[in-house]
């Protein structure tokens, strides 16, 4: 497709030498060759208070690769429900990416956060669950199919893991 002379186009995009925002007008370019428009994904990340540390820095590298991400810590603030918060962040997500800690994840709150993501896969929404070794730990048995992403062993690798994922 080419663009018209004097297209005005404001879009946030991939461009060979990197991410960019174009706002201005734009004279004659291959948007097939020139351009890749990025998709931006609705990630909630789910953890253990433990792990709000790790957490927040791999929320941070979802958030830096154009991502919209839930956080609890980032979304719920003084005075806000936390109940319709994480349900907001629940029905708005795309993606749950599903912290492996050390401390497990069956806790009260992970645990409703992941088991409704689940319910919401299988009852055919699109939402793909996305499990991550954070800091240690093992999936419920129920996901222990699922492939992870090991951020103990290699953060870098896995959090391209991750991001090659969420598409």
């Amino acid at each position: 497709m080419l663009w018209n002379p004097g297209t005005y186009i404001e879009k946030t995009i991939i461009g060979k030498k990197g991410v960019f925002t174009v706002d201005r007008y734009v004279y004659f370019f291959n948007l097939a060759t020139d351009l890749q428009f990025h998709y931006m994904a609705n990630v909630f990340i789910s953890h253990r208070i433990k792990d709000k540390q790790q957490a927040e820095a791999l929320a941070t590298e979802i958030r830096d690769a154009n991502h919209t991400v839930w956080l609890d810590s980032w979304e719920i603030g003084i005075g806000d429900s936390i109940i319709s918060k994480m349900n907001e962040g629940l029905e708005g997500s795309t993606y749950l990416i599903l912290c492996y800690s050390e401390a497990g994840v069956m806790a009260p709150w992970i645990s409703q956060e992941w088991m409704t993501s689940l319910a919401r896969k299988l009852n055919g929404e699109n939402i793909k669950i996305l499990p991550a070794l954070l800091t240690g730990g093992k999936p419920p048995a129920i996901l222990a199919d699922i492939r992870y992403a090991d951020l103990v062993a290699d953060w870098s690798k896995g959090i391209a893991d991750l991001l090659r994922a969420i598409r």
